[in-house]
């Protein structure tokens, strides 16, 4: 089980054991993260999930596709360089010790 750690926009520091094989968002929502609504549930349609990657991690979280591109530009907090939505991120071993920001508003 990959250990995340979740820095909210006030720097509250929240770390999960998430489960592989699911998002990103759905390992939040679960643990009860503040930051992410996640209104769609994970359709990629909304951009409530907006999170930040640190540089570092960007090679093993992957580029979003197309469509998550088109989202990212309809994110609440303006686009950054490690800007994803979490429910395109899905997790595995490979993700621990994964560090992500949420923004201030979805």
């Amino acid at each position: 089980m990959p250990l995340i750690t979740f820095i909210d926009s006030s720097e509250k520091t929240t770390v999960i054991d998430a489960d592989t094989g699911i998002s990103l968002m759905a390992a939040a929502t679960t643990n009860n993260v503040n930051g992410i609504v996640a209104a769609c549930g994970g359709a990629c349609a909304c951009a409530t999930c907006h999170c930040f990657i640190q540089q570092q991690w960007l090679d093993r979280v992957g580029q979003p596709d197309s469509l998550e591109n088109e989202m990212l530009d309809c994110t609440e907090t303006e686009r950054q360089p490690g800007s994803r939505l979490s429910c395109q991120i899905m997790l595995s071993e490979e993700h621990d010790g994964l560090v992500v920001y949420i923004p201030a508003e979805q």
